[in-house]
């Protein structure tokens, strides 16, 4: 049986990450290079932040962009990437409504609709049924009527991000995006129409060139070869003996840090759990590439039109300065759904067509992948189940981390902040 100090499950972000932080944090202190192995299901690293190349196209599973807030992070990630790997870009987004683009967030530009749009967005604004106990709001979808009214609320927040979560948002608990959701209150709103405020957490973002794999090779540059084994899957843990279990061995660890799905971790300890507590959607993206340029002004747009496929269509090609439209398009679909993928294809070039983004471009290469799961769903359930397990699994040296293992919703740095801390933790304890 092989013994390691820290196994960790999945070779994404989190995990290489939190195997890096672990190996820093030992030599500050002054103690030997801890015992650190990496376990990945797939045959390749990366998770979700996987680059694909075709063509002369170059497209991720999704959109991955960081937003770094924390400066030396940033610093550490480009210290291990090529020079001038990276760009910074000025995000431009918009929402297509009724034939207009108007600028994202949609609830601070509401001044940009048609005049009926608008005055009926301010009036329902004005007395919307907010009340003096805001924070009353009993679920995400109430709490965008109680905060912005009727008007913004039907117009563009709720059909978008039923699109997105592929569910009745009124099962949500209120703070399902955390600080990511763009909130204004009305002072916000009227002050826009008149000098123009759009900024947000991810009003500027970082891309590679070579797509995000790069951020990926940054966390691997300095792990040894022997901390990474890749096509070896969990497939259970025994807690009592502190014995993982793989599709290839069995393992003693001291402390098992995982990023697979919390459900999946769950099941594979052995412990019982509320799984109704836990639902989320899956996401389906197409990469698009066309003969030319099309659109030059934007990054992404979304979509809250229920008739169109997609929720958020992104220009890999105006990110990248490249010549070609090169798009991703993602579509939210329920976790049991299933999909023609050739057949939804077709739908997606039609509903492009139908929004004039694609103009008479021929279709030269494409790719598609379908995240499951893709979005989580935070419900007054999942937070109690999450908060439950989380302590048993911590009390018998076992730690979750991640978008997935926490459950949450969070950006790709904060997988960083949180496996240091995490590793911060452990190197004291």
């Amino acid at each position: 049986m092989d013994d390691v100090e820290y196994l960790v499950v999945g070779a994404g972000i989190s995990g290489l990450s939190f195997a890096n932080a672990i190996r820093t944090e030992m030599a500050s202190r002054g103690r030997p290079a801890p015992d650190v192995l990496v376990i990945e299901a797939d045959d390749e690293p990366g998770g979700y932040c996987k680059t694909i190349k075709r063509d002369g196209f170059v497209w991720d599973y999704s959109g991955h962009f960081f937003h770094f807030a924390h400066p030396e992070i940033e610093k550490w990630l480009r210290e291990r990437m090529p020079q001038g790997e990276v760009a910074t870009v000025v995000k431009r987004a918009f929402v297509r409504f009724k034939g207009l683009n108007i600028d994202f967030p949609f609830q601070k530009n509401i001044h940009q609709l048609g005049r009926e749009d608008f005055i009926e967005c301010l009036h329902d604004l004005y007395f919307r049924d907010e009340g003096p106990h805001a924070s009353a709001a009993n679920s995400f979808k109430d709490m965008l009527y109680r905060r912005f009214g009727r008007g913004i609320a039907e117009r563009f927040l709720v059909p978008y991000n039923e699109k997105l979560y592929a569910t009745d948002l009124g099962e949500l608990d209120v703070d399902a995006m955390g600080r990511f959701f763009p909130h204004a209150d009305i002072a916000d709103i009227i002050r826009n129409m008149r000098t123009p405020d759009n900024t947000s957490y991810n009003s500027t973002f970082t891309y590679p060139r070579g797509g995000a794999i790069e951020y990926i090779k940054a966390l691997l540059r300095d792990l040894p070869a022997e901390c990474l084994s890749y096509g070896e899957r969990l497939v259970a843990v025994d807690l009592s003996r502190r014995v993982a279990k793989t599709s290839r061995r069995e393992i003693l660890y001291d402390r098992l840090v995982s990023s697979a799905p919390l459900p999946a971790l769950v099941r594979a300890c052995g412990l019982p759990f509320n799984e109704r507590a836990f639902s989320w959607n899956k996401v389906q993206v197409y990469n698009l590439g066309f003969d030319r340029k099309g659109r030059a002004d934007v990054h992404w747009m979304y979509f809250p039109d229920p008739s169109l496929c997609f929720y958020r269509v992104g220009f890999y090609d105006n990110i990248r300065g490249d010549p070609r439209m090169s798009l991703y398009v993602e579509i939210g679909l329920r976790s049991d759904a299933t999909v023609d993928v050739e057949q939804m294809r077709a739908r997606v070039l039609a509903d492009l067509e139908r929004e004039r983004i694609v103009d008479g471009h021929r279709l030269v290469a494409h790719h598609q992948v379908t995240m499951d799961p893709a979005y989580v769903h935070i419900t007054g359930a999942s937070r109690g189940e999450v908060a439950r397990l989380r302590s048993v699994l911590a009390d018998a040296g076992v730690h979750p981390v991640g978008r997935y293992g926490g459950w949450t919703y969070c950006a790709i740095e904060d997988n960083i902040v949180e496996t240091r801390a995490l590793a911060r933790f452990l190197a004291e304890t």
